[in-house]
């Protein structure tokens, strides 16, 4: 990694050094092309870094921590970032939601180990997860696809998974009837950051299920930004290079490349562009919607969360927010653009297989709640009031706590837009035409220039396929360009 020097000319730039554009930078490298990545922040990870963000010796992921698509990726399977130090670290129980009484839901394991503890739910859920996870292996590939674009490998298998994915969370949830098995599928659908009663919001809460029962919700050994560190040493090893600490104002300040790969959302690329782009095509850029934004807290905690339930003292991930009906509320609050007086809250607990991010008997906590895009309201005590509500005595255990309201988010990383992590709304008509309706979504109206962020298919989440997809769509362009 570098931040300045002469350069000999690269075949292919890559503005934006998060997950995605480092895929996208390594697909490149691996087809034999020479690569430069451009980032504006003083070090490489986007959305995937990991720092002391409260006391010394208290280590967080300053962005994702808990990592199930990248776990599911077909680019990280093919990548050997094993062989670079990363490690990935899988809990028990991949996500627990607590409910009052000291009850809780737990995705574990296997479906059937899972619909064991579900009482008279146990049969729905096996009929309806089953056949998902079994067809799995062969749906994940087109799911992590661009939708329309060829026959799905196994087009029965996607059509059920479509038939019921399409559907919204709250219809789905009408075949299940205890507060267990629904809050289950509510935690897992919130996912979306969309109102329970949108369509797709279903694909969402299945999608996480069926990565739970094959792949469990992993995290990384010492932090996010050991993914980001590998996928740098796999693009040193392939004889590229990154620059860091350089903000790109203009396409025109680029070097010359054969092709030009943007980790950047549709806002940025406007800006970016100025007037090369034709008028469709920005009135169709600056349509694109984004979703709501995100308060983020980290914790050091002076020993592990006193959760009432067991399964929440095992899991990687608790999805803090109680039944289907209160999960349901908060959501539909965001979206009415209300501050929820009791969120639902994704909440990350490291030390359950990594104890090592804190000193001895200490842990760290990673936790946020959806807010209206743009907040720059600190919701940190409500999202403490629905953790104590689950595990009394934990604000006995803050040593200390850093906080990001959805506008420093944004200021933190601009792909970030509001605070919007997911770099769109996931809103039916941007899951087919994601960021604009193009038979490739990867290409702009600019020749040789390329989207790659998660404002692309598949979206948002630590998967790396945006940059893979949009990588392989440059390499198909730059063929085409040699032949006669």
């Amino acid at each position: 990694m570098s931040s300045s020097g002469a350069r000999s000319p690269a075949d292919a730039i890559v503005v934006g050094s998060g997950p995605n554009g480092l895929a996208a930078a390594v697909t490149l490298a691996r087809a034999g092309l020479s690569v430069q990545v451009i980032e504006g922040a003083a070090t490489p990870g986007g959305g995937c870094r990991t720092a002391e963000l409260t006391l010394p010796g208290f280590v967080h992921d300053v962005c994702s921590a808990v990592h199930p698509l990248a776990g599911a990726s077909p680019f990280f399977a093919r990548a050997n970032l094993a062989a670079y130090g990363l490690k990935l670290l899988t809990p028990k129980v991949a996500f627990a939601q607590p409910l009052d009484g000291g009850r809780a839901a737990a995705a574990q394991g296997s479906v059937e180990e899972t619909a064991g503890q579900l009482g008279p739910d146990g049969h729905a859920y096996r009929q309806l997860l089953e056949p998902l996870v079994r067809e799995f292996p062969g749906t994940l590939p087109d799911i992590l696809a661009p939708l329309g674009r060829k026959v799905p490998g196994h087009p029965l298998a996607m059509a059920r998974f479509g038939i019921e994915g399409l559907l919204p969370a709250s219809v789905l949830a009408r075949r299940l009837r205890g507060d267990e098995a629904r809050a289950l599928l509510a935690g897992a659908a919130a996912h979306s950051m969309r109102p329970l009663t949108a369509p797709l919001t279903s694909g969402y809460g299945l999608l996480f299920l069926m990565i739970a029962h094959s792949f469990g919700w992993p995290l990384v050994e010492g932090g996010s930004g050991r993914i980001i560190d590998a996928l740098v040493a796999e693009l040193a090893s392939l004889g590229g290079q990154v620059e860091t600490g350089r903000w790109v104002t203009s396409l025109d300040s680029l070097p010359a490349a054969r092709a030009v790969l943007l980790d950047l959302t549709p806002r940025q690329f406007l800006a970016i562009a100025g007037d090369r782009l034709p008028p469709r095509e920005r009135w169709a850029l600056g349509s694109y919607r984004y979703g709501p934004g995100v308060c983020k807290v980290d914790w050091a905690l002076s020993g592990p969360v006193p959760w009432e339930a067991a399964a929440c003292r095992e899991a990687g991930t608790v999805h803090v927010g109680g039944t289907f009906a209160e999960v349901a509320r908060s959501e539909s609050d965001v979206a009415a653009g209300r501050h929820p007086e009791r969120p639902f809250c994704l909440v990350a607990q490291p030390g359950v297989v990594d104890p090592g991010r804190a000193p001895d008997g200490q842990q760290t906590l990673w936790g946020y709640c959806h807010v209206p895009p743009g907040s720059d309201v600190d919701v940190s005590g409500r999202i403490e009031a629905q953790i104590e509500r689950f595990a009394p005595g934990f604000r006995d255990l803050i040593l200390a706590r850093s906080v990001r309201t959805a506008a420093a988010m944004e200021q933190y990383n601009p792909n970030y837009v509001g605070g919007d992590i997911g770099g769109g709304a996931e809103t039916l008509r941007q899951t087919f035409f994601r960021p604009t309706p193009r038979w490739n979504p990867y290409r702009t109206a600019l020749p040789g220039v390329y989207l790659c962020s998660s404002s692309t298919p598949p979206g948002g989440g630590v998967h790396g396929m945006c940059g893979d997809w949009a990588a392989r769509t440059a390499l198909a362009d730059l063929r085409r360009a040699r032949q006669p």
